[in-house]
């Protein structure tokens, strides 16, 4: 579905979030040069459905962008300066663009996610209507000032994104992504189509959060950690980075033994993706149980462009 402005997208959310379905593959996957999330929910529907929108190297999971916060049992629609509740990606918004904003919690009592993000705009919908109607303080909000508030929050995002480029410890700085980065982003993106999705399947949270990448545990961060469709086991998946493949193989096997322990599952398995599958590696894997290997191949090509 083509979304002309933010009030029509903002509209189409508003309205299916009042009912049941839970289906976001007719909203776009990007949206004023931003990418786009939409979520109602996964299996139940969720108490605060969003739209986030934020840069390639970021998730919703795990990242801090601008946000479309439902808070359903208040009636509130809130424009966010959001910050990722799952993973901490390292860096946030810059205080001084902050400091002129509330907390979602300072006006939304015991709000069920996203307190401690801070509130850019706040709308108030009056639900007798469909679409619902949205106020602001100076009375109803059309579609315009909706679309200009959302440019005004990208704005500062996209200034916030300046700061950190110019911090040379920022994981934004220094070619911005890296490699394995990318091809996790991808891999998940694409997850249906990876060659993991017909077998596997990937965790949310009850709210709809992706949880699978970057799971967080007490000995560090498993690149993606998914569930076997058939057995019900978990899978251990780690990108083979710039380390040698004794500390590849050894980090599965850390994190499979923290998985076994920490969730009860003996029946885990890993997964290593890896650009070649070299002797040592083999080696590595000669005395390991239920850890498998995976190629990835990147294809680059270059043509002319004739007139």
């Amino acid at each position: 579905m083509n979304f002309k402005t933010t009030g029509e997208l903002v509209q189409a959310f508003l309205l299916q979030a009042q009912g049941d379905s839970l289906k976001t593959s007719h909203f776009p996957k990007e949206f004023k040069g931003f990418r786009m999330k939409v979520s109602f929910g996964q299996g139940v529907p969720a108490r605060v459905p969003w739209i986030s929108f934020f840069t390639p190297e970021m998730s919703t999971s795990n990242g801090f962008y601008p946000v479309f916060l439902y808070y359903k049992s208040e009636s509130r629609l809130v424009l966010a300066l959001g910050v990722s509740e799952t993973h901490d990606f390292g860096k946030s918004w810059d205080p001084a663009i902050t400091e002129s904003y509330p907390t979602v919690a300072e006006i939304i009592q015991d709000p069920p996610r996203y307190g401690d993000s801070w509130a850019f705009k706040t709308y108030k919908l009056d639900d007798r209507d469909m679409p619902p109607l949205l106020y602001g303080e100076s009375g109803l909000v059309n579609a315009n000032q909706v679309d200009e508030d959302l440019d005004e929050a990208l704005a500062l995002f996209a200034r916030n994104l300046e700061t950190e480029l110019k911090d040379s410890s920022s994981s934004l700085s220094s070619g911005l992504f890296y490699m394995e980065k990318q091809l996790e982003d991808f891999i998940v993106s694409n997850w249906e189509l990876s060659g993991f999705g017909e077998s596997l399947e990937l965790l949310f949270s009850d709210d709809g959060v992706l949880i699978s990448q970057q799971y967080r545990t007490s000995i560090g961060p498993i690149d993606i950690l998914a569930r076997d469709r058939s057995s019900g086991d978990y899978v251990v998946i780690e990108l083979k980075r710039n380390q040698t493949s004794d500390d590849t193989v050894g980090q599965v096997q850390r994190y499979m033994g923290w998985v076994k322990k920490e969730l009860g599952n003996p029946g885990v398995r890993g997964i290593i993706v890896a650009g070649k599958f070299d002797k040592k590696l083999a080696y590595a894997l000669e005395m390991v149980d239920s850890v498998d290997v995976y190629l990835y191949e990147v294809d680059f090509k270059l043509r002319e462009h004739k007139a």
